[in-house]
């Protein structure tokens, strides 16, 4: 059966966090707060530039300042919950493909995030995305793998993932998108 959970590696990046800096998180948070940053990316780029952090640590105290993380969450349903508010018909290719992915093993974790679910087993290897109201998308970690398919490369820099699947109906989750993320988590492993 796979696993809900936020913590494990971000209490280790929390940690990793003060005595990196000599600051907590709070401290940081409390920092970031001040100045009043309205968007993500002004609050990574002013913890880079002015700080030196790594985008991980940057992106973490950027979420957490935002509260737009996991861990900030009371509860994750609620993430899920507003994640597919006015697209019913998107929540229904989420709720086969997570029947599905449990299936795998039961090392798979589920992580819900603000805008995604972070699908991981050591490593993340797949998100799974309302990408608009009529759009899904299965972002995947397959580097290296050539476009077949219905899997479309992802050209952006800085990319989380390798590889994308978009699509409009649960009628589309067919053999091969379950292969596509059943290939993505085992060389997570």
């Amino acid at each position: 059966m796979a696993k809900t959970n936020t913590a494990s590696g971000e209490e280790t990046m929390i940690a990793n966090l003060e005595k990196n800096t000599g600051k907590s998180l709070a401290e940081w948070i409390e920092i970031v707060q001040a100045k009043q940053f309205s968007k993500h990316g002004e609050i990574l780029k002013f913890l880079k530039t002015e700080h030196q952090f790594t985008h991980g640590f940057a992106n973490m105290v950027a979420l957490k300042a935002r509260k737009a993380d996991a861990g900030s969450a009371t509860n994750t349903d609620d993430l899920i919950t507003a994640q597919y508010k006015d697209k019913e018909l998107l929540k229904e290719i989420y709720d086969v493909l997570i029947q599905a992915v449990s299936g795998f093993g039961d090392d798979v974790e589920i992580a819900p995030k603000k805008a995604y679910v972070s699908l991981r087993r050591k490593k993340q290897f797949a998100m799974l995305q309302p990408a608009t109201k009529s759009r899904f998308e299965i972002s995947l970690n397959l580097k290296e793998q050539a476009e077949q398919g219905m899997l479309e490369a992802i050209t952006k820099a800085n990319a989380m993932c390798s590889h994308v699947i978009k699509i409009a109906s649960k009628g589309e989750v067919n053999e091969e998108v379950i292969s596509w993320l059943r290939v993505a988590y085992e060389k997570a492993g």
